[in-house]
């Protein structure tokens, strides 16, 4: 009887136990064990997301600039200031528009009158002044002044004839004949008012005894229309020259002279 009990009694149990039990159970985790000292079975392969790769920023290199080549300023050498010869005027005398007593009266000069010699002539001796008294330049003999310095230093001066003319120009004809060695200029007469009325100036360049001579002529008033002058043979250059007529304000446009040919 009593085996027969258990028989069913059992069979029971676990039915009513099983009716107790949630309808889903967690699948029962089973626990690794290992022996120490070795590894487990089961290698875990760690998944790494790997870092991006940074590109490296290049920093420029720096591009030095060259220091400046510092060029030293010379010292500046004070050119000297030149000295022009002084002149002292030892006689009453005149200052003239050129090199020569045929030109033009400039200035009145008087004894003790200074200034400096700023030129001189080719073809004269006259020199080129600079009179304190005065505020322009003109042309004075040698002997009417005392010199102090070197002339001969000095670089030629170009005639500058105060002009042209408004008032007259210059003779309407010319010419020139030649009878052996004596050349005769003639030219027709320009007509001027008496207080304007200078004349005339030649300018001329002739052979006299084997020199070429610089020949500088006027004369005083309208009235004179013809000169004479010697011209010989021996010179390198040739002869001729130009005609002007001259008011009191000054010279008209020169004209040229038709010098004839030597024989």
């Amino acid at each position: 009887m009593k085996k027969n009990a258990l028989t069913w009694i059992l069979p029971l149990s676990l039915i009513l136990v099983s009716c107790n039990l949630p309808a889903h159970q967690p699948a029962a985790t089973a626990t690794a064990s290992h022996t120490p000292g070795s590894l487990p079975s089961a290698t875990l392969a760690a998944t790494f997301s790997p870092s991006p790769t940074l590109t490296p920023s290049i920093t420029p290199t720096a591009t030095l600039t060259p220091s400046p080549t510092i060029t030293k300023t010379p010292s500046i050498t004070p050119t000297p200031t030149f000295a022009f010869p002084s002149v002292t005027v030892n006689q009453q005398a005149h200052c003239r528009y050129g090199p020569a007593k045929a030109h033009l009266h400039a200035a009145d000069l008087y004894p003790g009158d200074t200034g400096s010699v700023r030129g001189r002539f080719q073809y004269s001796k006259w020199l080129y002044v600079k009179f304190d008294k005065l505020n322009y330049f003109c042309w004075v003999a040698p002997s009417v002044v005392d010199v102090v310095g070197n002339v001969d230093s000095l670089y030629y001066a170009e005639v500058k004839l105060p002009g042209p003319s408004i008032c007259y120009n210059a003779p309407e004809t010319v010419s020139a004949t030649r009878n052996g060695d004596k050349v005769t200029i003639t030219w027709s007469q320009v007509k001027m008012t008496s207080d304007k009325d200078r004349g005339y100036y030649l300018e001329l360049f002739v052979c006299q005894d084997g020199g070429y001579l610089w020949w500088p002529i006027s004369f005083p008033d309208q009235s004179t229309t013809s000169y004479t002058v010697k011209d010989e043979k021996g010179c390198p250059a040739p002869s001729g020259g130009v005609i002007y007529t001259v008011e009191k304000h000054g010279y008209s446009l020169p004209k040229t002279i038709v010098w004839p040919p030597l024989p």
